[in-house]
């Protein structure tokens, strides 16, 4: 299962990538977009990010883990990471989300 910290260090790859903390959150953005929310020290752990609204509909469908975002409401997924997606799931919608955060 993919870590917090693998997480962060996958998002910090991005060119032009600022982080900053606000309470227990992680956020990232892109310019002035947010892409990646970490719920830090959360077990499972707890990420939102952007998402096509038809993908986030397939999504929510097909894993009880994924439903719609707190922080960035209907443009975004909120994932609980507890196995049900796989690593590169995780990492593509992350990439797919920094994508669409222009």
């Amino acid at each position: 299962m993919v870590s917090e910290d693998d997480i962060v260090k996958y998002a910090l790859g991005f060119e032009g990538v600022a982080e900053r903390r606000d309470g227990g959150l992680r956020i990232f953005t892109r310019g002035e977009k947010i892409f990646l929310v970490i719920e830090a020290d959360t077990d499972p752990l707890r990420i939102e990010t952007r998402c096509d609204y038809k993908l986030s509909k397939t999504l929510q469908g097909r894993y009880e883990s994924v439903m719609e975002s707190r922080a960035l409401g209907r443009n975004g997924i909120e994932m609980i990471c507890s196995g049900q997606l796989s690593d590169e799931e995780i990492k593509d919608l992350i990439r797919h989300s920094f994508e669409i955060s222009r």
